[in-house]
């Protein structure tokens, strides 16, 4: 069964087609991105697998337009994967924010395109794009089964006392104002491989998992579910990020919007684009140019990297301590899979929790999925690499096919 997943933006599609044999059996035939839609020089970029890659720059109005150029590259007789269009069996989409409606991957109709567009408040930037996504396909193959993966939708067996907040109750009651989590895809990806190749049983374990990256979130998994999670009402909570600031004292941002005169909209661009490891370094929101930066000297750039690590060290202490103890750990993202440093300063002087981590195995660990705590390690350490497309995939293919449960 051929899936065609995407991932639309407010600028960008984002797509990849998998030929399903199973939930767990499939293969990658091809995957690409639309960027700059709405301006004359978009591009798109198509990497079928096994073939050889290429670009297309061209006026590209809308998403609907995006999609034709995409199912075009599909079935290109030099660069596509696929015969004809009508071998698409079904479309996974990611939605970002399912509010409290979703708890679970959902076939899309009438109803469920309402509740997308009931949280576009909540997901002004994302929401308003993954429905275009649904509507283009809808046009252009109109009988094909659609699905939305919902980044929030893992996060939803989060118990009051851990997606609720310390403000008058009202604004839970009128404007649903609670945690939500994000990259909740990814990290139950994580956590299940992870179980799945280092032999823990998924359904009776204490996890961590950190989704580590320009964006960046660490989730408390306890018995397979989630139980708490860094980001918040938005992706602003938690952890230090690329440009986000992540958990700040509120009183503090008042403070600075005070004595600087900003109003909502430039202190909302000063949490989000202008702070985090950017803001302290000043030098770049990319950790490869922070590393050499600090290499090279830079006292900030030092500063920030040891400030993004003690802050995930914090969250696990915290959600070990949350669920009574801790099984494993796991790594995952650009920086998870790939940065060293980043695993060895948050796993060191963890011996106190069991934590006996293999520093020189690390050093030489980029992306690999691999188990990094050494044989009488109480709690696991691992770098699983996340495929949040081969969740939509397989959601979208038991989702529509009636014989899969």
């Amino acid at each position: 069964m051929k899936i065609l997943v995407l991932n639309c933006g407010s600028s960008s599609i984002k797509y990849q087609v998998i030929d399903m044999k199973s939930t767990t059996e499939y293969t990658l035939l091809g995957k690409g991105i639309v960027e700059r839609i709405g301006l004359s020089d978009a591009i798109l970029t198509h990497k079928p697998v096994g073939k050889p890659a290429y670009e297309v720059v061209r006026g590209i109005p809308d998403h609907t337009c995006g999609i034709n150029l995409i199912l075009d590259a599909l079935v290109d007789p030099e660069h596509g994967v696929l015969e004809n269009i009508t071998e698409i069996a079904a479309v996974g989409h990611r939605v970002v924010h399912g509010g409290e409606y979703f708890k679970q991957s959902a076939l899309i109709n009438k109803e469920v395109k309402q509740k997308i567009e009931a949280c576009f408040d909540l997901a002004p930037l994302h929401n308003p794009a993954n429905l275009k996504g649904i509507l283009a396909i809808e046009h252009v193959l109109p009988e094909t089964p659609q699905v939305a993966v919902f980044d929030t939708s893992f996060h939803q067996t989060m118990p009051p006392k851990s997606f609720m907040y310390a403000l008058p109750y009202k604004y839970y009651e009128d404007y649903k104002v609670r945690r939500y989590g994000f990259h909740g895809t990814s990290h139950r990806y994580v956590a299940e491989k992870a179980c799945e190749l280092f032999d823990v049983d998924l359904k009776h374990s204490k996890i961590v998992t950190c989704h580590v990256g320009s964006g960046a979130s660490v989730t408390a998994i306890l018995n397979g579910e989630s139980y708490d999670t860094s980001m918040g009402f938005t992706p602003v909570d938690g952890l230090i990020m690329g440009t986000r600031c992540g958990s700040t004292d509120p009183g503090a941002l008042i403070y600075i919007a005070e004595k600087e005169g900003l109003n909502l909209n430039r202190l909302s661009v000063l949490i989000n684009k202008e702070s985090g490891m950017l803001g302290v370094t000043g030098v770049s929101s990319d950790m490869r140019d922070i590393r050499a930066a600090a290499q090279s000297g830079n006292e900030r750039a030092q500063l920030a990297i040891e400030m993004f690590a003690a802050r995930i060290k914090k969250f696990i202490g915290s959600y070990a301590a949350l669920m009574g103890g801790l099984d494993m750990i796991v790594f995952t993202g650009g920086i998870g899979e790939n940065d060293a440093t980043t695993r060895r300063l948050v796993s060191e002087n963890l011996e106190f929790m069991g934590v006996h981590f293999n520093s020189e195995l690390n050093e030489s660990v980029h992306g690999e999925n691999t188990l990094l705590s050494l044989p009488d390690s109480r709690v696991k350490v691992a770098v699983v690499a996340t495929n949040e497309e081969l969740v939509i995939a397989s959601d979208t293919f038991r989702l529509t096919t009636p014989s899969v449960k």
